[in-house]
């Protein structure tokens, strides 16, 4: 079995156990619910819009969910409610499934800006993602430019020494633009194909945030003026809610193209990856399940509904298939 499968494999059953407790919070729910119907009628819909909306899937990506099953149903002509699981996850997967453009970055020169708050897993994102270019070939340059965060600089260093590749920073305190300036100035004098840059994550004086990332955009539009531009939002799963909110107002301060859902491991908040991308039409890029490189992968829709929806005997032999 070659690396990457194997990679993927383990990923998948880390990805499994740690939907454990979002599955026990909605398939149970589910499953009692086609096991206890006899007939498909509205009631029916209805107790799984409640388990769903309870499972943090959120209103809208559930009412549009909803809307699919019942189109199917129709269109088969399914008369038993057991019949409808896998309606149900090939509805929830249609809403999920990033286009095949979605990692366009990887293969120009890109400048990738990764922001969200202070405690959300950004910084390690960011060297996790250093590490993953570095294992395709590419050659990736990161900027610190959280110089808000004491420990950001030496966190970020850290990871970068990990991921072996160079890490451009300032003092604490430096002006994170001209931060970018000088990684710029680095990641095209070594011909670097992505440049990443931790950012400051403040989201509660929204008018600072705002101005020093429309400043680092600037240095960007002026230095790299060809690059392709990626900026995604790190959002902790564990916050349900909470986690889109915070990517609501990211992207009220700037133009975001994909989510970064972390410690989806022991949360039962995983649902939360649909409503997000339900109610801000911004793809989830990637998932993470733990602290090793490895435990940061692509957001595979299929993969994601197969662990949710797991039944308990399959759950040992997880396998990617």
């Amino acid at each position: 079995m070659g690396k990457e499968k194997k990679e993927k494999k383990g990923f998948f059953r880390r990805l499994a156990e740690g939907l454990s407790k979002t599955r026990e919070q909605i398939v149970s729910g589910i499953d009692s619910i086609f096991s206890g119907f006899s007939s498909i009628d509205e009631e029916f819909y209805e107790e799984i819009e409640e388990i769903l909306v309870m499972g943090d899937l959120g209103v809208k990506a559930t009412g549009e969910i909803i809307e699919s099953l019942k189109e199917k149903v129709k269109e088969q002509k399914i008369k038993d409610p057991e019949d409808c699981r896998q309606l149900l996850m090939e509805s929830i997967k249609e809403r999920m499934r990033t286009e095949d453009l979605a990692y366009r970055f990887e293969e120009e020169t890109s400048v990738v800006m990764v922001v969200g708050v202070n405690g959300v897993g950004k910084t390690t994102t960011v060297g996790k993602l250093a590490g993953k270019l570095k294992s395709q070939g590419k050659k990736a340059v990161i900027a610190a430019a959280d110089t808000f965060r004491a420990a950001a600089g030496e966190q970020l260093l850290e990871w970068a020494n990990r991921a072996g590749v160079e890490m451009i920073g300032g003092q604490e305190g430096a002006d994170p633009a001209s931060v970018l300036f000088d990684a710029a100035a680095s990641a095209k004098s070594k011909g670097a194909d992505v440049l990443l840059c931790d950012t400051a994550g403040r989201l509660h004086n929204k008018k600072n945030l705002m101005e020093e990332l429309r400043k680092m955009n600037r240095v960007i539009d002026r230095e790299y003026p060809g690059a392709f531009r990626e900026t995604l939002v790190v959002l902790d799963a564990t916050t349900g809610q909470n986690a889109l909110s915070q990517a609501r107002q990211f992207g009220e301060v700037t133009d975001l193209t994909g989510i970064v859902l972390t410690k989806m491991d022991g949360t039962a908040k995983g649902g939360i990856a649909v409503a997000i991308q339900s109610e801000l039409g911004i793809p989830v890029k990637y998932i993470g399940v733990g602290e090793g490189i490895e435990d940061l992968q692509k957001f595979d829709a299929d993969a994601f509904v197969d662990a949710l929806f797991q039944k308990k005997e399959e759950e040992t032999n997880a396998d990617i298939g």
